[in-house]
């Protein structure tokens, strides 16, 4: 029987001739990959419709993408899915989760711990981006938590079945609206996660959504770009911040 570790192997050999497409498609699993290859385009599903998910939502179906966005009240994101128009769709957390091949996470840190506790188990194997800052004041005791551990190890932590990826937390919204696809050299996004398909997968969201990304290194890494790190808050280019954070 070909193991899912051995269909990955052949699949990225593979990417190098195809291209993106087949990177995108190595990375999942193999049988959305086959489904993937002709397309390239991903399903992906948003935790928190707010300012961060809705401005990369919205940059993922620039990019081709179809993108379901999720609330408790769905309903009250129609207004929004029917301007982005008919890539974008709305949903609750469950359905985005169902629906999506790699989950965006934008949600005030404290909120972790609960939604891992109720769709963690749901995510089986598939990519959690995780876009969420711990902020003491408001997030309480996993604040904590996230100083201690490193915010990268405390997400996984609590989605013991997603492949996370950190990405898009060090900057504000605005900042992110303003420069995708600016004029080369294009802003810096840190990224890191333990899963090297997951990442290719990311740093392909990244580049998509007009930014260049830098990976830092393991998830244990991410405290470096973490609120209150020397990788937060660095509009910056990926040179720039390379040499902030001592990276080749």
């Amino acid at each position: 029987m070909t193991s899912h570790s051995d269909f990955s192997r052949r699949a990225l050999l593979a990417a190098g001739a195809a291209g993106a497409a087949g990177a995108f498609a190595a990375a999942l699993s193999p049988r959305s990959a086959a489904a993937q290859a002709a397309g390239s385009k991903l399903r992906i599903g948003t935790i928190g419709s707010g300012h961060i998910g809705g401005t990369f939502g919205a940059l993922w179906i620039k990019a081709g993408h179809e993108v379901m966005f999720s609330s408790r009240h769905p309903e009250e994101l129609k207004d929004m899915v029917q301007k982005l128009g008919p890539l974008a769709k709305a949903g609750t957390v469950p359905d985005a989760i169902a629906f999506a091949q790699v989950v965006f996470i934008a949600v005030p840190y404290g909120a972790i711990p609960q939604i891992g506790e109720q769709y963690g188990s749901t995510f089986n194997h598939k990519i959690l981006m995780d876009a969420c800052n711990a902020v003491p004041a408001r997030d309480g005791a996993v604040a904590d938590e996230v100083e201690k551990n490193g915010i990268g190890v405390t997400t996984q932590k609590y989605f013991p079945s997603a492949r996370v990826v950190r990405a898009f937390n060090t900057l504000g919204y605005m900042i992110f609206e303003k420069e995708a696809h600016r004029a080369p050299p294009l802003l810096a996004i840190p990224i890191a996660g333990d899963d090297p398909e997951a990442v290719r997968v990311a740093e392909g969201l990244v580049r998509e959504a007009g930014f260049d990304p830098v990976l830092v290194g393991k998830l244990a890494d991410a405290r470096r770009f973490q609120r209150g790190q020397p990788g937060y808050g660095q509009n910056v280019t990926a040179p720039e911040l390379k040499k902030t954070l001592g990276l080749p």
